[in-house]
């Protein structure tokens, strides 16, 4: 009964937008982290690439339905760069360096979807 209430307070709470940002940030610092790891452990690397690699998978799936109403051409982007964090994450594990590709893509798609300011706003004049 509380799981229930949490997520119906949850679902209220927080767009969708806020919970991709959420989940991008989450995956993103998991990815930082395995960066930090000495570069024999491969299991924590594998985790945070593994999760990444999975986050990317279901915005596949979801851009793949038909009923997805994202432009087509976006959806295809996705897809793409679903496909590139799939096979560079196999870079990655075995050269650490090569997670700094994957943390700069998830980086770009988290400032995509931060909360765009109006005019008044970004520019500290109050409306």
């Amino acid at each position: 009964m509380s799981l229930q209430a949490y997520q119906t307070a949850s679902a209220r709470a927080e767009n969708p937008r806020a919970t991709e940002y959420r989940l991008f940030a989450q995956v993103t610092r998991s990815l930082m982290n395995a960066k930090s790891l000495p570069e024999a452990d491969l299991k924590g690397r594998a985790e945070a690439i593994d999760w990444n690699r999975r986050v990317w998978s279901n915005l596949a799936v979801d851009c793949a339905s038909t009923d997805n109403q994202l432009p087509e051409s976006l959806r295809a982007a996705i897809i793409s760069l679903s496909i590139f964090a799939s096979k560079h994450g196999s870079v990655a594990l075995r050269n650490p360096a090569a997670l700094d590709d994957l943390i700069d893509i998830n980086r770009t798609i988290m400032q995509g979807l931060m909360p765009q300011q109006s005019d008044g706003q970004a520019s500290g004049v109050a409306g």
